[in-house]
């Protein structure tokens, strides 16, 4: 089986193999008992183990596209400088595996096991704008104090086929945040800033069926709160960009497991994740638009799940994002 959006194939899994190790540090469910006891506690850990890295994939790095410092508010005091950036984020993540057995546990707490897990790109789209509001203080080469209003939006297309749908309650969701120039970037200072963002993915329902089992993720709401300490340095042709700064990622669902046509209703799930963010930006400079490279990782915090993995819920992850940016 094979399926056509690799974002939320983590959520998929409803079995897997034989029992490898002891788990990954917290208590079983306790709504999770009888046939489908097992289904139900995988269930919960993958939308643990998945839900960050669908948090870092909808963040990226920069808040925008090659900048560190503020834009500088107003063109010759009329119109207010803008830029707006169009990126695809793309995270080095893994899924579990989705290997459904034939005769179901029943054990009451289900076993703890280590799951196995396959590589998986987790993409996902963004576009960002930032508009200059105030230019800031003048000091002799630069100025400090400078006011940006940010804004994002997030998309998530409504999907149906035979194994999966995904039905948002809107398809596009917006965030927003402000950035602080320390220093604006000029001919021999670089740009220097502070930003806070929130971003938010459209709440969304997904359903998977295979013979005999099911899943809904029911709701799903992801939010990410950032800051960013960025610096950034035009030379001409090509332009560097680089910063640090912290992501929280909070999300909520509920879950419906189902297996031998019984089915399994849990509570509300909440997970939230505390990460470090590192990033550089390479652009290229051509008038009014600038193409953008950037890598980055995120690392640290905790993720307990019932089971474990292979490949650990909290492991450093690698992070790509292509895109292109306008502005005047």
């Amino acid at each position: 089986m094979r399926f056509r959006f690799p974002a939320v194939a983590g959520f998929l899994a409803l079995t897997s193999g034989p029992a490898l190790a002891q788990g990954g540090g917290a208590s079983a469910h306790p709504s999770c008992t009888g046939i489908a006891a097992d289904a139900c506690q995988q269930a919960i850990d993958f939308f643990h183990y998945m839900a960050p890295q669908l948090g870092t994939a909808m963040t990226g790095g920069n808040t925008t596209l090659a900048q560190g410092g503020t834009l500088g508010g107003r063109r010759f005091g009329l119109v207010p400088r803008f830029v707006i950036g169009v990126r695809a984020n793309a995270v080095m993540g893994n899924h579990p595996s989705f290997a459904p057995t034939a005769t179901p546990f029943a054990s009451q707490p289900p076993a703890a096991r280590e799951l196995t897990t396959e590589t998986l790109i987790v993409p996902l789209p963004a576009v960002d704008a930032a508009i200059g509001v105030f230019k800031g203080v003048p000091l002799a080469l630069s100025n400090v104090g400078g006011v940006d209003l940010l804004l994002s939006a997030a998309y998530v297309p409504k999907y149906d086929s035979d194994e999966i749908d995904i039905t948002p309650d809107k398809s596009l969701e917006f965030g927003y945040g402000a950035r602080i120039g320390l220093l604006q970037e000029s001919l021999v200072v670089p740009g220097l800033g502070v930003s806070y963002m929130v971003r938010k993915f459209p709440v969304t329902t997904i359903t998977a069926t295979q013979t005999g089992s099911s899943l809904e993720v029911t709701d799903l709401d992801l939010q990410s709160n950032a800051w960013r300490l960025t610096a950034s340095k035009s030379l001409i042709l090509f332009g560097i960009a680089a910063g640090v700064g912290q992501d929280t990622y909070k999300a909520s669902t509920g879950i419906t497991a189902t297996m031998g046509g019984t089915s399994i209703v849990t509570p509300a799930m909440q997970s939230k994740v505390t990460r470090t963010n590192y990033f550089v930006d390479l652009s290229m400079n051509l008038i009014v638009l600038k193409i953008v490279a950037s890598g980055g990782m995120v690392s640290g915090g905790k993720i307990p799940t019932y089971n474990s993995f292979d490949n650990a819920a909290d492991k450093s992850r690698l992070y790509g994002s292509a895109g292109v940016r306008f502005g005047l």
